[in-house]
């Protein structure tokens, strides 16, 4: 049975499953049930006569994709820009981020099927198309290609681990990789990978996340924060996920002096709730961002249950634990906290920012270590060290300043893809 057949029926089977895997998402977070018919190719906004379409799974895909999307809205002031999202939580970035721009529309990318992906590209007609990191769908790139839309791989990354799920399905991942018309990848590892697999076209554009600029408001909410916090010293979990907030507050009541300040800013926005009936139960004195009030020094645990404002944090910060980095997920970005001058302190699971990883530690910006206790001891040896604090700062800056330009790169793939397109027109 030929590979995309063999998909798409799977698909059809999975169909039902996908439905009530959406319902019992919606229990915790009702915003999955928002827009539903989106997600079956049904679309009520009208679709602007040149239109780039842009695909972000999610939080960090968004965000990555923000100076990408700046840029070709300069540069081709008469295109608009569709960003598709899976997740609420990645749309409600786009509206944060874009909320006011009007050349920017967001819908959710239809499910994988035939008819959904062909009333997607009927009804927006893009003239090109971005999707962001490793967000690949078999039957939706066969379509474009099919329709003549060229599609480029941006800011791609590969690890070894999704590279060996990849290689178990060789014929579709080679139909797949071979739809897109580019790629351009983060770095040389990723590039490997990807042609390993049978991609083409593809080239080392960098990692488009150095190319974001913390932006001046959340700069200064950052120094309101702090000046929320009475100046204590400040200790961030930053985009942990399910099981790590146990194992960080249980090491930080283990070890740390009570002027410290926990601030643990949870990945998902469904668990903070959860999250925070962690730290009653540990007897630990509990505020949260969104009471908008100064934080008492009985305080042991700021709840960051904000949206889009990482960049305050990491700028409120002496010190940050890596969530995602604890237990085996893969890692979050650190790009942001080197951005603002705060040390990194990161677990041993960093499989998805494997490269960064390494050169941040490399660069002297950050630190690893092995489990949460030592990430804590490490932490609180660094509150004590302002000058070894304030160099890893420093490092983290010139670390940042040295990989930018990913996102000039990745625009001249999109100008070749648009010249394509005008060429077979």
């Amino acid at each position: 049975m030929p590979a995309r057949l063999a998909y798409s029926l799977l698909w059809l089977i999975a169909l039902p499953f996908v439905a009530a895997r959406l319902l019992w998402r919606a229990r915790r977070q009702p915003e999955y049930l928002q827009n539903l018919g989106e997600r079956f190719g049904r679309y009520p906004v009208a679709a602007p006569a040149q239109l780039i379409w842009v695909h972000a799974v999610s939080v960090g895909e968004t965000r990555a994709a923000e100076p990408l999307v700046r840029a070709m809205l300069d540069r081709w002031p008469e295109c608009s820009v569709l960003l598709t999202h899976m997740t609420p939580t990645g749309r409600e970035t786009s509206a944060s981020l874009f909320g006011n721009e009007r050349r920017v529309l967001r819908a959710y990318l239809p499910y994988d099927l035939k008819p959904c992906v062909t009333s997607f590209l009927r009804h927006f007609r893009p003239q090109a198309g971005i999707v962001m990191e490793t967000e690949l769908w078999p039957t939706l790139l066969g379509a474009c290609r099919d329709r003549g839309v060229p599609v480029l791989l941006a800011n791609a990354r590969l690890s070894e681990r999704s590279a060996r799920r990849y290689a178990q399905w060789p014929s579709l991942s080679r139909l797949t990789l071979g739809a897109l018309t580019a790629i351009g990848a983060q770095t040389e590892a990723d590039a490997a990978r990807l042609l390993d697999l049978g991609a083409h076209g593809v080239e080392i554009t960098g990692n488009i996340k150095f190319d974001m600029a913390p932006p001046a408001t959340l700069i200064e909410l950052g120094s309101r924060f702090r000046t929320r916090t009475a100046n204590r010293p400040v200790i961030l979990a930053a985009s942990t996920r399910d099981g790590e907030e146990a194992l960080i507050l249980d090491a930080f009541v283990a070890a740390t002096p009570p002027e410290a300040l926990l601030v643990i800013v949870p990945r998902h926005p469904q668990r903070f709730g959860e999250v925070a009936t962690l730290v009653a139960n540990r007897g630990l004195a509990l505020q949260r961002r969104s009471d908008e009030a100064p934080v008492s020094p009985a305080t042991r645990v700021w709840l960051g249950d904000s949206m889009g404002e990482m960049f305050a944090y990491y700028a409120a910060a002496d010190v940050v634990l890596m969530g995602g980095s604890w237990l085996p997920f893969g890692g979050q970005n650190l790009i942001e906290a080197c951005a603002v001058g705060t040390p990194v302190i990161l677990g041993p699971h960093t499989y998805n920012f494997s490269l960064v990883a390494e050169q941040a530690v490399a660069a002297g910006t950050a630190l690893r270590e092995d489990d949460v206790e030592s990430g804590m001891r490490a932490a609180l040896a660094l509150l004590r060290e302002p000058a070894r604090r304030a160099a890893m700062g420093r490092a983290g800056l010139a670390f940042s300043a040295s990989h930018r330009g990913a996102t000039a790169r990745t625009l001249t793939l999109v100008a070749a893809l648009l010249e394509c397109r005008e060429a077979d027109a």
